[in-house]
């Protein structure tokens, strides 16, 4: 069985259901195996936990968010 796996952020119940979904079409459609064959997990990291660039994700966010996106 194929298995994909995304570690991220946390992201809303409807996010990682969209994702799930869309992962698992796109990956289906590229390897022509039956959608029913996947499996895919989410691991969602705190943003303290992952770095860009010397600086947490937390940083980064927050001067993204200040910038007004």
């Amino acid at each position: 069985m194929p298995y994909i796996s995304i570690e991220c952020g946390a992201l809303a119940k409807e996010q990682k259901a969209e994702l799930i979904r869309q992962l698992t079409a796109t990956a289906a459609e590229v390897t022509n195996i039956p959608a029913g064959f996947f499996t895919v997990t989410i691991k969602e990291l705190p943003d303290e936990n992952f770095g860009i660039g010397g600086r947490d994700i937390g940083e980064s966010k927050a001067e993204y968010m200040a910038r007004g996106k």
